[in-house]
């Protein structure tokens, strides 16, 4: 167990949706906690209202490109959350080092940082990405994987980076692999670019593939408990774990709730065909989550209800 009150805790990406999420959680457990983001997509509002509290500080720091300030920070540390990361996947298609450099090359600065600094544990946000297009459904975390898109590849070497670290150097890690996370501050994902499309045109809503991909997706609350019951809960140094329901949805569902919670009726659906949406995307993600179930977590909030309250605070914000 790791009892987070009066501790130095990092968050990489603290500024962002799941890293945000996890700053909420050490605060409430009275840690002293840095935040370190580049802030090129962190969210601002968030920010102010963390800075409020006196055991936060946010630190300006791009862990890919200022090593020695990131080394600087990582001075006196107990814990590190990395929740740093490029997170649209479809991107990599045109940008083919970007995966790359803010995961990969990102993840062994912080690795470094640790090690220089003689911190020894590490919570690394990964995901189902690293399955590929895969065959065994619901996926257990021993799966063989094949990969398919470049996130997805980068996310595995981090990994692998994390296992290889902490067997030389005694690092305790928890990895976990996410499906789709939804939820409040949710910043990118199917279910947004469904709603900016409405607002752009109320009548009409393209989607990507067919509409039959099935997905699991993931409520932010239930997300960091499970993150957290990891760290609490299990006696292994070596940790992997799948976050996800224990359901998938069409992606004409999600269409379906995105059209009824901003209250539009006789909406055209238009597909652009094929099983996946894009290179790289994958016509079905369910997740075993039994080994995380073991310690006694388990998903409270449907993925219907996750995805009304996350329509729910896309209009509202």
């Amino acid at each position: 167990m790791m009892p987070f009150e009066s501790k130095n805790i990092i968050v990489t990406g603290g500024a962002g949706f799941i890293g945000s999420h996890i700053v909420d959680r050490l605060l409430a457990q009275k840690a002293n906690v840095t935040v370190i983001d580049n802030m090129h997509t962190g969210q601002q509002k968030v920010v102010e209202g963390h800075r409020k509290n006196k055991n936060y500080k946010l630190a300006r720091v791009d862990i890919f490109k200022e090593p020695a300030l990131l080394i600087k920070e990582m001075k006196n540390i107990d814990f590190v959350f990395h929740a740093a990361a490029n997170a649209d996947i479809r991107n990599g298609i045109k940008n083919t080092r970007v995966d790359l450099e803010q995961n990969t090359i990102a993840t062994c600065n912080v690795l470094e940082a640790m090690r220089l600094n003689d911190v020894k544990g590490i919570c690394f946000t990964s995901s189902a990405a690293v399955y590929g297009e895969q065959k065994s459904i619901p996926t257990p975390e021993d799966t063989p994987k094949v990969q398919n898109s470049l996130y997805g590849a980068s996310k595995l070497a981090c990994e692998a980076l994390i296992e290889a670290f902490s067997f030389y150097y005694g690092f305790r890690h928890y990895m976990y692999r996410f499906v789709s996370i939804v939820g409040e501050r949710y910043p990118h994902g199917v279910v947004i670019d469904f709603v900016n499309k409405l607002k752009k045109d109320p009548k009409k809503l393209e989607i990507l593939g067919n509409g039959r991909q099935k997905k699991s997706f993931l409520y932010i609350n239930d997300c960091i408990k499970g993150i957290f019951t990891g760290i609490e809960r299990s006696k292994n140094q070596n940790n992997v774990f799948n976050l996800g329901h224990d359901n998938v949805i069409l992606i004409d569902k999600v269409a379906d709730l995105v059209i009824n919670g901003m209250g539009l009726e006789k909406v055209e659906r238009y597909y652009t065909g094929g099983e996946v949406g894009w290179l790289g995307d994958q016509p079905m993600v369910l997740l075993s989550t039994e080994r995380i179930k073991a310690l006694g977590w388990k998903p409270e909030i449907s993925i219907e209800d996750g995805i009304r309250r996350t329509v729910k605070f896309l209009l509202e914000k």
